[in-house]
Formats: structure tokens, sequence, C-alpha cells
């Protein structure tokens, strides 16, 4: 049995202007210009306490709480006048995979429950994901606490088992718990942050897990 974990915002979703939207209005709230749509979208994949003290240096607790629960609140909004799209091919290629009998698909991202709950039901992946894991239940990305509960909800080895995901936090993560990473040029970190494994379409996807299946079993 093989396992595809996936993460989700800037790899299976373009959520990119619902964040931007959430960081304004978080950053606002608290007086604070906002960082630049590149130092925005260079923390996603962090757990959102994680990320605002990265764009927010020496920001206090309660500074922190306040900036988190308006960013949460800003993203809520966004989210509930429109759906993040899906980036082209991502649909096909999970509708592909899941009806393989040896393999099992999985998510681990750094979204809250309640925001991955909508994006399942949004989309209709109710049943697709035989594993699931956010950051409510676990350490931050890069730490390798999700992938290792999604090895352990499916009994694939790690050797069996790729992450998939479009930030260095989603490789890092994958070499902390022994899963091949595979990068995704389309997402928000550069191609050249993901490490020698990348693709550039959906299309690839397929093609470069049979490789790495290969290459692990050889």
């Amino acid at each position: 049995m093989k396992l595809v974990v996936f993460d989700v915002d800037g790899t299976l979703v373009d959520s990119q202007a619902h964040i931007l939207h959430a960081m304004e209005q978080a950053f606002a709230a608290l007086g604070r210009p906002m960082p630049s749509r590149a130092e925005c979208l260079s923390v996603v994949g962090l757990s959102l306490p994680q990320a605002m003290a990265r764009l927010a240096p020496g920001i206090g607790d309660a500074e922190l709480a306040r900036i988190v629960a308006s960013y949460k609140d800003g993203f809520a909004t966004a989210r509930a006048e429109s759906l993040s799209p899906l980036y082209p091919g991502a649909a096909q290629v999970l509708e592909r995979l899941a009806g393989r009998d040896d393999v099992a698909l999985g998510l681990a991202t750094g979204k809250s429950r309640r925001g991955l709950d909508h994006i399942i039901a949004a989309h209709g992946w109710q049943g697709l994901f035989q594993t699931v894991h956010c950051a409510d239940d676990h350490p931050s990305k890069p730490d390798p606490s999700m992938l290792q509960a999604c090895l352990a909800d499916t009994g694939v080895v790690a050797s069996n088992a790729v992450m998939v995901g479009d930030t260095e936090f989603d490789m890092d993560m994958a070499r902390a718990a022994g899963l091949h990473g595979l990068g995704v040029a389309w997402g928000y970190h550069p191609a050249t942050r993901l490490g020698p494994r990348v693709i550039d379409d959906f299309a690839q996807l397929e093609g470069a897990l049979q490789m790495i299946w290969q290459e692990a079993a050889a």
C-alpha cells in the first residue's frame, strides 16, 4: 500500500486572495503596516501563531492573540463570500488516485479544523482522504507529527509515502518523518526552495509518484 499526503493552501487550493485579505485586516486591527505580499505568502503552511510571529517580530503575547483572532475573522469573511479555486488538474488527479486500490490519500495542513472541514465540504471531498490532520491537533510544520499520524492511520511505511507540497515547510516535514518529498512549483514558495523533486503541473504528478516508488523499491 502507498500513501500520498497533500498540503492544502498553495498545493491543491489557490487561497492567496483570502490569505491576503485576512492579513490586511489583521494588521490593520493592530495599527501595523501589512507586510508585503511575498512576505505574507512566505509563511503559508506554518500554524497561524508561528506565521504571525514571523511577520511581526517582537510582538507580545496579547497582540499576537489579537492579530491571530483578526486574521481568522477576516479569512472567515472572505471564505463566506467566495470559494478559493482548485489549481488546474487537482480534482482530476485526486479522482484518479482515489480510484486506485493500492493508494491511500491524506491531507496535512496548517489550516484550522474549521477551515479544513469547510474546504472538504465545499469541494465534495468527504470520504476521499483516509487520513486528515491539521494545525489544531499537532505542532506546526515542519514538525513531523502530522505525517507520523498519517502513517499510523493508514499503516503505510514511510518509504512508500510521499508528501506533496508547495513550501519548504512541507519538504522539511517530509524529511523529518522519513517520507519522500515532492514539491509543486505553482504555490507560495519558489521552486528553488523545494529540493530536487519539483513538478510544474498536476499532469506530471502521477509519473513523478511512480518514479519515486520505483526508486524506493529498487
